[in-house]
């Protein structure tokens, strides 16, 4: 290679645009998704979500965000680079927490106050199915090969397995009281599903589809009924089981093989919904009492710094794109 050749590929490889993250914060009573620059943590855009945002996702390759606009009864779309809004997806009566397939499409959608798992095309913008489930249809998660969505029902007590070729509920699967979010392990053989109220984290096993353990909590000088568990999320090697306890203003750190918590870090005031950076170094949560979010080394399990957002944050995704 010439020294011209190698400085025409020097300067190639500077003028490529760096991957940036970003961290997308649903703000359910002021209307809005504040937007925070990944590295410096710096809020650099707020837009209008629609009429209570909460649930909230990002397609796989980062450059479209989904929101629950739950008085709206939509999901809104919007472009993560320029955040223009995009056609909208219907989405039932109420959405309130969603899920994407593994693929990017479709997306499946808890209609709370309808008591259905609504499956939409994000493509089409068509509705797939409208599959019946228990009262109160709050929590979505799905298996890492695509194949079962897990809903559970916040007033039934169930975590219900749909398959997503035939749409049909194949298991039901009692929890403790008030089931709030559910979440698989890397490989499938584990879901995880919090109970608000229960206050545990009911351990499926998915080939016999029952409940093999329970996670419980306990903090000092916190009283038992604060202590609800929301929001929770798993590193990829399922080394550690993070987990929002609500009105505690913990997040519990829980050995991914023991099942025992080994630390309560404290956070903001009524911490619900948690995401990962997208190189999973940090854990974000949205702490609704506060109007802030906390930022976590997931490393150290060390809460590095909290910082406003809108008016009652709910969820919380990061992207990276270019």
């Amino acid at each position: 290679m010439t020294r011209f050749t190698a400085a025409l590929a020097c300067a190639a490889l500077t003028a490529s645009p760096a991957l940036a993250d970003k961290i997308f914060v649903s703000n359910e009573k002021g209307n809005t998704i504040t937007v925070l620059d990944g590295t410096s943590f710096e809020v650099i855009h707020t837009f209008n979500g629609g009429q209570r945002p909460r649930g909230i996702t990002a397609s796989p390759d980062g450059k479209v965000l989904y929101v629950c606009a739950s008085d709206d009864d939509l999901v809104r779309v919007f472009d993560t680079e320029t955040y223009e809004e995009l056609p909208s997806l219907p989405s039932g009566p109420d959405p309130e927490l969603f899920v994407l397939h593994p693929s990017g499409n479709p997306l499946y959608i808890a209609n709370e106050d309808d008591n259905i798992v609504t499956v939409v095309d994000v493509e089409t913008r068509q509705v797939l199915a409208e599959v019946p489930v228990g009262v109160e249809p709050e929590g979505m998660g799905i298996h890492p090969d695509g194949t079962i969505v897990v809903n559970t029902s916040e007033t039934t007590n169930m975590a219900h397995m749909i398959d997503t070729t035939s749409f049909e509920i194949v298991a039901n699967v009692l929890v403790d009281s008030r089931p709030r979010f559910a979440q698989y392990d890397s490989d499938g053989s584990h879901l995880f599903v919090t109970a608000e109220i229960g206050g545990t984290v009911s351990v499926i096993d998915t080939a016999s589809n029952e409940v093999t353990h329970k996670i419980t909590f306990e903090v000092p000088g916190v009283l038992p009924e604060a202590l609800q568990p929301v929001g929770l999320r798993i590193t990829a090697d399922d080394s550690k089981i993070f987990v929002a306890l609500g009105p505690a203003n913990r997040v519990a750190v829980v050995n991914g093989e023991t099942y025992e918590v080994e630390e309560y870090l404290l956070v903001g005031q009524r911490v619900w919904q948690l995401a990962f950076s997208p190189d999973e170094k940090y854990l974000y949560t949205t702490n609704g009492n506060s109007n802030d979010i906390s930022i976590i080394d997931v490393a150290s399990n060390e809460v590095l710094k909290s910082v406003q957002v809108g008016q009652q944050p709910w969820g919380v995704v990061a992207t990276q794109s270019n």
